[in-house]
């Protein structure tokens, strides 16, 4: 025990010093390193791909389910994938040093915000070796140092990513320190990681629902995080039907296992029995099993019935919660009462109902007529994200290269004192 946290500390105390040199590190240098990153994982195909099966070995010796094996193999084309997603980071416009909301005050002097990087963030990951890439490429554009712990299942890849990281790294004469993995799968390195205040500014957990409230539970490291995505699409009297039918099969059969996928369908009164039996035949067609309240059961005969804990679920699974309702202050009620605050649409004609939604729906993310699954950094033009944040501090919804800085007050004066 004592020796992990002699390790850990060493960890931290070498993120903190890189975080220093990235901090001032000019947009050039991070873009060279970034190059450099996507191109040694390139050169390093064939290491990566013989890290990967280890873990892909070492994961079904131990009964890891398909989907996760999915999740944890680096094809070729992924490889590449993960090269590109760095280079597209490298494209993206530098948030750091950017000063905002300049104005002159009556004193003379001149005030604004300029954007700097949170310090050292550490993440907390499972399964996809992929995000070792990805939020070290966000992290070091937005000037911060990163330290990475990733999911034992995938040690033996991110730790070859990690080393295509560091040669990046140190080729555009960037601190090699500025992201760390966590060389260890013991667990004690978690506990020691969320605990470090005096290293760590913020945590990202990315990862089940287990995971992140764990963090969230034992963290006193401030933390950005979604637990569930318990996301909703209500369809208004006054939706267009050809609108609603596309963008409800597209919430909830676009991706299964996924924070941004619909969850619960509400239906206005007024529309359901025109709406739900054509929807009810698309979801059987895409193997959706639906489970209703009593009038949407007697609308659609072979659907089950809901309980109490359907609304509140996040499936991630080919299974919807369906409710009919009196209309918008009801829905907006049942999202209140039931959602996660990641992701709720409504799909209407009714330009007063489609503001009102906008305004009174308290969630991260909130949509009229398009599907939920645009909930997403790079839909939203951030080009990559780190995560989704349902808190509203410091950052919220998706978060890319601004939510990974946060700003501070500068004045611009010219002698100028006091009177």
């Amino acid at each position: 025990m004592e020796a992990m946290k002699d390790y850990m500390l060493t960890v931290g105390e070498q993120a903190r010093a890189a975080a220093r040199m990235m901090a001032r590190a000019e947009a050039g240098a991070k873009n060279a390193a970034l190059e450099a990153i996507a191109a040694a994982l390139e050169a390093a195909e064939a290491e990566l791909s013989a890290a990967n099966s280890r873990d892909l070995e070492a994961g079904r010796r131990n009964g890891l389910e398909p989907a996760l094996l999915d999740r944890l193999e680096l094809t070729p084309p992924r490889i590449a994938a993960m090269a590109d997603g760095v280079r597209q980071v490298a494209a993206l416009p530098d948030p750091v040093g950017a000063i905002a909301d300049l104005v002159q005050r009556p004193s003379g002097i001149q005030v604004g915000r300029m954007r700097v990087p949170l310090g050292v963030i550490g993440i907390i990951y499972e399964s996809r070796p992929n995000v070792t890439a990805d939020a070290a490429a966000l992290c070091l554009k937005a000037g911060n140092a990163a330290v990475l712990r990733g999911g034992s299942e995938a040690f033996h890849s991110n730790t070859a990513i990690a080393g295509c990281i560091r040669t990046g790294l140190e080729e555009a004469g960037l601190p090699a320190d500025g992201v760390q993995l966590v060389a260890t799968t013991d667990r004690a390195a978690v506990g020691a990681l969320i605990t470090m205040d005096e290293y760590v500014d913020v945590l990202v957990p990315r990862g089940g629902k287990g995971l992140i409230e764990r963090i969230s539970r034992d963290a006193t490291v401030p933390v950005i995080k979604h637990l569930d995505g318990v996301c909703h699409v209500y369809i208004d009297d006054r939706a267009d039907d050809d609108k609603a039918i596309a963008i409800a099969v597209n919430a909830k059969t676009h991706r299964y296992g996924v924070c941004n996928a619909m969850e619960t369908l509400l239906l206005h009164r007024g529309i359901a029995e025109r709406v739900l039996p054509a929807l009810a035949r698309r979801y059987g067609e895409a193997g959706v099993e639906l489970r209703g309240c009593p009038d949407s059961r007697a609308l659609v005969t072979m659907m089950l019935p809901a309980t109490e804990e359907d609304w509140g679920a996040e499936y991630l699974a080919p299974v919807l919660a369906v409710r009919i309702v009196a209309g918008l202050d009801e829905a907006m009620a049942h999202i209140a009462r039931y959602g996660s605050a990641h992701t709720d649409v409504i799909v209407t004609e009714d330009y007063s109902r489609a503001w009102r939604f906008l305004r009174e729906v308290d969630s991260s993310s909130v949509m009229v007529n398009a599907s939920s699954r645009f909930a997403d950094g790079f839909e939203y033009g951030l080009g990559a994200e780190i995560g989704i944040s349902t808190d509203k501090l410091h950052a919220r919804g998706p978060v890319g290269l601004e939510g990974l800085t946060t700003q501070k007050w500068v004045v611009l004066g010219d002698g100028h004192v006091r009177s």
